[in-house]
């Protein structure tokens, strides 16, 4: 059976000791956020998330979201799951006070998403979407619509859902046919039909606020033509109440490979009203800040899958008795050993652990700059934060999703044939993992983002905020003998990086199909050397911190170091030689040959 408790300590440790927890507390409006207050919300939120949510994962998951005339129902517990999850405040964490949030950090939400996405990936899915939803709402709405639909979306008794993709449009939003009138009073009647639609219905809450990305009559074709609107499931009044149904409806629900407690739906907008965000067809900037908000959510939601994957895979191979270890029976009075004696199942568990670890930290790190870009007092240092962030963003995604599919596979194989069983939980992750590489914008999508648009951006600022603190490190370590173990072979990483990238700026200004057919696996090149800084990082905490009360921990930290830097980090050798084969293998192949 799967097996799941909430990685307290590890959160602590990156958040503690890895990061700078002055540097969060500093910022305005977080002076009360001291390590104790963190340490007390990570305490309660991993209770509930132990309790209440993972004991429905895999009844979830097995029972599915129901589709009865027009409406849907979420399995049996979740909507009581969810009234404890939102009375407890859960929903308020980030959001700002005068919407009835608690204004913490954007950090501590990215937290309690990692515990949500282990604990039960599908039940996350449905408060994560109306985070996503008030960030574009406070960014881009007018102050009345903000007043109007924020409070009660913040409280959760109201949800948010994204309506971006069309039957015959998905990634190519400049195709979409969703039409919307005006009407008087500032308001827009819309028509037209949205598919693949994360929690766009179902029985959790009163009202769900639907973004809905339409075409006003005269607006000019393609993604420049695009507007974003608010449509509310059910009309809210002027004076906050609900009146009556809108036009919106659920035409259907998915049946999907994974995710099955979460409702995909198709929904349908007749004559819906809806309200304006943002300017007139400059909707895709507004919904920029909720997808690349729910980008950072999905790759976290990898993250999440891989560390329960990992855990439930080390709590079977301890039980697991098969075979004799090769140097001798190591558990002589039993009939056999446990499995996680054999080397195959010991690379398995390391590579999940070293991959679930650096990714924490990688996120942490994340987090912490998205605060800063977001809080901070000077100008200047936002703008550098928010240049992190976006070169960072497609990494997150794409590299923690691509790690927690792979990371599920090999929990299952560690379970060996009891993992294709559905009893024990592990295909469950499979599946649930593989959509987390697809939505938001697949993966392959955001390797064309970090090379298309993130590397050139003015002039190449975004990288320096990478480059010159991986840079400065390596010069700082030099003089350290006792790092040089992990010093040499990511200054070689490092390097392959940098020969990289110059080449991508060269070969793709001639001609983009060479940075298009590199762009797989520049972003695993670049998220390997990222990892690797950080799992230099965190051996150094380790090394010097192995001799105490926690030695067990510390050790655990260089040994898994140490793991990655042998048997991981040589990946960026093979990456980079394909990278340097250029694009003519596959440009040139003969289409009517595929």
């Amino acid at each position: 059976m799967s097996s799941y408790k909430a990685p307290l300590r590890d959160l602590r440790f990156v958040y503690e000791e890895l990061l700078d927890p002055q540097v969060i507390q500093s910022l305005p409006g977080c002076e009360e956020v001291t390590p104790d207050l963190v340490t007390a919300i990570l305490d309660a939120s991993g209770r509930f998330c132990e309790e209440q949510l993972f004991p429905l994962n895999r009844t979830g998951d097995q029972e599915g979201c129901r589709f009865e005339a027009g409406r849907v129902f979420t399995p049996r517990g979740f909507k009581q799951a969810y009234k404890a999850f939102t009375e407890a405040g859960w929903t308020r964490l980030h959001a700002a006070p005068e919407y009835g949030g608690q204004g913490l950090p954007k950090y501590l939400t990215m937290m309690l998403e990692e515990l949500l996405s282990s604990a039960n990936f599908s039940f996350g899915l449905y408060p994560g979407l109306t985070s996503g939803a008030c960030s574009a709402i406070e960014g881009f709405a007018d102050n009345a619509l903000k007043r109007r639909f924020l409070p009660k979306m913040v409280e959760g008794s109201w949800s948010g859902a994204m309506c971006l993709t069309e039957p015959h449009c998905g990634t190519d939003l400049g195709m979409l046919r969703t039409r919307a009138e005006p009407l008087e009073s500032g308001r827009y009647r819309l028509n037209g039909t949205k598919m693949f639609v994360t929690a766009g219905e179902h029985d959790l809450t009163e009202n769900i606020i639907h973004l809905v990305l339409a075409r006003t009559p005269d607006a000019p074709a393609g993604t420049k033509g695009i507007t974003l609107f608010l449509v509310p499931k059910i009309r809210v009044e002027k004076d906050g109440s609900l009146g009556s149904p809108n036009g919106v409806s659920c035409g259907s629900i998915e049946n999907k490979m994974g995710i099955h407690a979460s409702s995909t739906c198709v929904i349908n907008f007749d004559g819906a009203e809806g309200y304006l965000i943002g300017e007139i067809n400059r909707g895709m900037e507004a919904m920029f800040v909720m997808m690349n908000s729910e980008r950072l959510a999905v790759g976290i939601q990898g993250l999440g899958i891989g560390e329960a994957a990992y855990q439930s895979a080390v709590a079977y191979a301890r039980e697991r008795m098969q075979g004799r270890s090769l140097r001798g029976a190591r558990y002589p009075d039993k009939p056999a050993d446990p499995i996680l004696v054999h080397p195959d199942v010991r690379r398995m568990l390391l590579t999940m652990r070293a991959y679930t670890e650096g990714n924490r930290a990688l996120s942490g790190w994340v987090a912490r700059e998205l605060d800063r870009s977001q809080r901070h007092a000077d100008s200047r240092t936002r703008q550098d934060a928010a240049d992190f962030v976006a070169l960072m963003t497609p990494i997150v995604k794409a590299f923690m999703t691509d790690t927690g599919f792979e990371l599920a596979n090999m929990g299952m194989q560690v379970f060996g044939g009891h993992g294709y069983i559905r009893e024990n939980g592990m295909e469950q992750y499979v599946r649930d993992a593989r959509v987390a590489q697809i939505y938001e914008g697949t993966n392959g999508i955001q390797a064309l983002d970090l090379v298309g648009r993130k590397i050139p951006a003015h002039g190449g600022r975004l990288l320096r905020h990478f480059f010159h603190p991986v840079r400065a490190y390596l010069e700082e370590k030099q003089s350290d003998a006792g790092m040089h173990l992990y010093l040499l072979p990511l200054a070689k990483a490092f390097g392959r990086l940098q020969q990289a990238t110059a080449w991508l700026a060269q070969k793709g200004m001639g001609n983009p199909e060479e940075a298009g057919a590199a762009a797989s696996e520049y972003l695993r090149l670049f998220a390997l050397v990222a990892l690797g800084y950080l799992w230099m990082r965190m051996a150094d905490i380790g090394r010097r911190n192995r001799d105490g009360d926690e030695a067990v921990f510390y050790q655990a930290k260089v040994d898994t170091a140490l793991f990655y830097f042998e048997r991981v980090l040589p990946q960026t050798g093979a990456l980079f030689a394909s990278m340097m084969s250029g694009a003519k293998g596959m440009m040139t192949f003969n289409d009517d040959a595929f």
